[in-house]
């Protein structure tokens, strides 16, 4: 697997772990496509800076993810958590959500 500069932002609330990454050159960023807007806020996204090991086991954790960036997704394609027709690409950034039923 290739190494990429992420950030990840853990949000715990009842039973429910929110994992939101993405890729650090995006965050802050805004990309627009036709009707569709992607917004990769700081507020939400800006956490800690993490390699693919620590993003591997905070998805292994979520119940709920929103991944956000090129490599981020990629990564979580590799790792088997998100499948590559499931991702949505506004202004050639990808964009995915896993969402974990019980």
């Amino acid at each position: 697997m290739y190494l990429c500069a992420m950030y990840i932002k853990i949000y715990k609330r009842d039973n429910h772990v929110t994992v939101a990454a993405c890729d650090k050159e995006i965050l802050g960023m805004t990309f627009s496509e036709g009707d569709l807007q992607l917004d990769v806020g700081e507020e939400f996204y800006a956490g800690r800076q993490v390699d693919i090991q620590k993003l591997k086991g905070a998805l292994e954790g979520a119940t709920i993810a929103n991944l956000t960036g090129n490599n981020v997704v990629n990564t979580a394609i590799n790792l088997k958590f998100i499948e590559k027709d499931n991702v949505l690409e506004v202004d050639g950034i990808k964009h995915a959500q896993l969402i974990v039923m019980p």
